[in-house]
């Protein structure tokens, strides 16, 4: 198993509000995670930190994650409570009002493969050499797409295509969407938009079955992103499996 994880500011803004981490616990679980804060006065850069933070230790710090069941339920408390620590930071920090962070995780244990979601940070799993979309990204124009308000192309270029339904800390509560994988796949890969803004499926499939390391891959990725342009900060996460797992 190789794996890895890269943040980049872009090209256009001179900080970065996106957070990402890899961990393992000490069952030998492993956790991808990434955040795409937003909120002025560094809100998001705080925002994704404290989430990525607080879910990192959380996870590092158990010796399992038990059950497929017991892992979805541990998922959900560990956004929760980080939520609840956004939330508070809020109500603390008036300044601060308006931040939040999107999330997209994925929990590759022994026995199974889970992904979760919130906002529209994406999460792919890689089979066959392709990028599949597990998540669904929380925004207003993509809620009209399912409406058929919009089609796909329209999508892609509309003035309010950003607009979030939904974003950690943004209420007291929050809702997760968990999706459950088969494991029979290559790898695992999650993204902020500032990669998918920039480079379409095919560009990245293309980096990602290179003959690269995991960290060349990663960074190649993010170059390419900002040859094009760069407009937002760009995380990347990583994971290729053996394939004897």
């Amino acid at each position: 198993m190789e794996y890895s994880y890269l943040t980049d500011p872009g090209k256009v803004r001179n900080h970065n509000e996106d957070s990402v981490t890899i961990v393992k616990n000490k069952g030998d679980d492993i956790l991808l995670a990434v955040a795409d804060g937003m909120g002025g006065h560094k809100g998001g850069e705080i925002a994704s930190s404290i989430a990525i933070t607080h879910i990192g230790k959380r996870f590092m710090d158990t010796s399992s994650v038990g059950t497929k069941e017991d892992a979805i339920n541990f998922l959900k408390e560990i956004v929760s409570e980080a939520n609840m620590l956004l939330y508070k930071y809020t109500e603390d920090n008036p300044d601060s009002t308006g931040m939040g962070t999107t999330l997209v995780m994925a929990l590759l244990t022994k026995d199974f493969l889970l992904y979760g979601n919130i906002g529209d940070s994406s999460g792919y799993a890689i089979k066959n050499k392709k990028l599949h979309k597990i998540t669904n990204d929380h925004t207003l124009v993509n809620l009209l797409v399912k409406s058929g308000e919009l089609s796909l192309e329209e999508a892609k270029n509309h003035p309010r295509k950003n607009v979030l339904m939904r974003a950690l800390g943004a209420n007291i509560t929050v809702e997760m969407d968990v999706f459950d994988v088969e494991k029979d796949i290559e790898g695992i890969f999650l993204c902020s938009d500032g990669l998918t803004n920039m480079l379409d499926d095919e560009q990245i499939e293309l980096v990602l079955d290179s003959n690269l390391s995991a960290d060349d891959k990663m960074q190649k990725l993010i170059n390419k992103a900002n040859n094009r342009g760069g407009t937002d900060n760009i995380s990347v996460a990583y994971l290729k499996k053996e394939d004897n797992e």
